[in-house]
């Protein structure tokens, strides 16, 4: 059951708008020379940081798109009538969402550092960082949409949520891809893990709470 439900979620998660969010990411790259200028070594020292700034926005994009659509349509009860529990379908959810924007981002940062001016070092450190913080963000994503199920302006409440609590693991995988020295790797690693652990309860109290 598990398995089919694995299937559903990706084949929802690539159809439709899934390049969005690989668009808005080479978009905000394409743009901030722009708007910074022709420092060459000022964009290269911002833009693992910039890079991780649009991971975030891109993880955002589909959350209303998560959760919500299952809630409407009662496709959450039938889960439930299964037999699934609801921390398992969000674990499920968090997978497909993962692999629907993680991958596909770290193959894009490989341009989009490119147009930052980038070295190759500045680029293996921030594909590492977002290896490990994707999940992080999946999860929060995953989080959030649960939370504003059935919420009114559910995206711009999951937004609320999901930016501050994404803060700690932005920091520390930015520093990590900066200076790989400073141990924020592993404190980004934490962070990660602890969203990724937490964050199938949290959503399965929410789901439960939705269908009531």
């Amino acid at each position: 059951m598990i398995g089919r439900l694995l299937r559903r979620d990706l084949r929802r998660t690539f159809a439709g708008n899934a390049l969005l969010p690989i668009i808005f990411f080479l978009l905000v790259a394409a743009l901030m020379p722009f708007a910074v200028g022709p420092d060459g070594k000022l964009l290269a020292r911002v833009g693992p940081g910039l890079l991780w700034v649009a991971a975030l926005t891109a993880a955002l994009l589909p959350t209303e798109r998560l959760i919500e659509p299952d809630r409407a349509s009662g496709h959450l009860d039938q889960l439930a009538l299964s037999g699934l529990r609801m921390e398992e379908v969000a674990a499920v959810r968090m997978l497909a969402h993962w692999l629907g924007f993680g991958p596909p981002l770290m193959i894009a940062a490989i341009p989009a550092a490119a147009l930052l001016g980038m070295s190759g070092e500045a680029l293996a450190r921030t594909l590492l960082t977002l290896a490990i913080g994707t999940p992080g963000l999946a999860a929060l994503a995953v989080a959030t949409a649960s939370l504003t199920a059935g919420l009114r302006q559910a995206s711009a409440l999951g937004a609320l949520l999901l930016l501050p609590l994404a803060i700690p693991l932005l920091i520390f995988a930015a520093s990590a891809a900066g200076d790989p020295r400073a141990g924020a790797l592993q404190l980004e690693a934490a962070v990660s893990l602890f969203l990724v652990a937490g964050a199938p309860f949290v959503s399965g109290a929410a789901l439960r709470a939705a269908r009531t």
